[in-house]
């Protein structure tokens, strides 16, 4: 089957969430625009040494701590099951600005209500989200979220590597201000699949793996390219949100398990559906090079090209602009198949396919931002996160400057 066709099929069987909820943006509350977001996997073990909790909760309350790109005078949570395999029971939810590690900012926790009811039940299959909650953030402010599950969850649908601290108690702690109760941490994000805030004018959508998603910036700094992005709006005058569509491992044509969804059939939801989305820029294909290569299935640059074209007609289709991203330097990296000569010849090709044949919208040149000058298949040194292939704060800041505002 064709790729094209395979995220046709998908964006046309993709479940939706039910009409009522206020997720449809013909409903007086889904007017509000996208101001963080995670792209979420299925329930999966520990690996790279990143311990999570996708097992599930049971009588249990979870805070999570995320950085807004825009602000507003209310906002509302998206709440994924998209993976589940049964109905998720929220028993209820909370909101406030976030203060050190789990604490609360006073005056400022507020209760959730899905269709002004304290609980709710999102179906298997399905996200939906809150009503609006009057709360005024400002940008890039921090929010924790908290969920209580009183009765057992199954497999949860979460995002690994979050690079921020989420945390754990036992117990009904939705109103906690003080992070007393809160004594386990995680590095992933659970059923949070977004925040929106009525005020924002725009979204754009940075859609990718594990260089998207921050792998190697500073955990609880909020300095992956797309905060970094943000903040050059915020700083621009620009009242435009950023969501990271980032998923570690992540691979534009193949399903991996632990890594999401293939890029071709995740993208409609991660990307195109999030509420007032205008832009999307596409920084994916570096694991379908490498993975291909480690195990003896090489990727073609055609193979590659194929797919970014048809996320380039999905976005076309709903009047989005997309703006293709060069693969970075791979020169180095330790990883099997990650830097061969067939791959690197694979890398090139595409680099030279979005960067000349008019496909996408407008280009961000990552290649060339993070390259060594003396070695142009090798990312500086001072870029270098530890394993030649993620780049470390100051990659992201440079990634982030490379990214013409005007094109957005």
């Amino acid at each position: 089957m064709k790729i094209a066709s395979v995220l046709l099929a998908v964006t046309l069987t993709a479940p939706a969430a039910p009409a009522h909820q206020p997720s449809d943006p013909h409903h007086p509350a889904g007017r509000a625009t996208g101001t963080w977001a995670s792209s979420m996997i299925a329930a999966a073990p520990d690996i790279f040494g990143t311990p999570n909790w996708s097992a599930g909760f049971d009588n249990q309350s979870v805070r999570q701590v995320v950085p807004v790109s825009q602000g507003g005078s209310g906002v509302r949570i998206r709440v994924s099951n998209v993976y589940g395999a049964s109905p998720l029971r929220v028993t209820g939810a909370t909101i406030g600005r976030a203060g050190e590690g789990a604490a609360v900012r006073p005056g400022s926790l507020r209760p959730v209500t899905f269709g002004h009811r304290g609980s709710t039940v999102v179906p298997a299959g399905h996200e939906i989200a809150s009503d609006l909650t009057p709360l005024r953030v400002t940008p890039l402010d921090r929010l924790a979220v908290t969920f209580y599950f009183a009765q057992p969850t199954g497999p949860a649908t979460f995002h690994l590597f979050g690079l921020a601290t989420s945390y754990r108690a036992a117990g009904d702690h939705r109103l906690d201000r003080d992070a007393g109760a809160f004594g386990e941490t995680s590095q992933s994000f659970y059923y949070l699949s977004g925040v929106d805030v009525a005020g924002a004018s725009r979204t754009v959508v940075a859609f990718g793996d594990s260089i998207t998603d921050g792998a190697f910036s500073t955990p609880d700094a909020d300095n992956r390219y797309p905060d970094e992005l943000a903040e050059r709006l915020v700083a621009a005058g620009r009242r435009t949100g950023v969501l990271n569509a980032g998923i570690g491992g992540n691979q534009v044509l193949t399903d991996q398990p632990g890594f999401g969804d293939r890029g071709v059939a995740r993208f409609t939801r991660d990307a195109l559906d999030r509420p007032g989305v205008r832009t999307v820029i596409i920084l994916e294909g570096i694991n379908d090079i490498g993975m291909g290569e480690g195990t003896g299935r090489p990727v073609t640059a055609q193979q590659l090209i194929d797919g970014h074209q048809a996320m380039i007609r999905a976005a076309h289709a709903r009047h989005v602009k997309v703006i293709g991203a060069t693969i970075t330097p791979t020169k180095g990296v330790t990883y099997p198949g990650y830097y061969t000569e067939r791959g690197e010849a694979v890398r090139d090709a595409v680099n030279e396919w979005i960067r000349t044949s008019g496909a996408y919208d407008a280009v961000a040149d990552f290649d060339r931002a993070l390259a060594d000058p003396a070695d142009p298949d090798r990312m500086r040194a001072d870029y270098n996160g530890g394993d030649a292939l993620h780049p470390n704060d100051a990659g992201m800041r440079a990634m982030a400057a490379a990214v013409n505002l005007r094109d957005l």
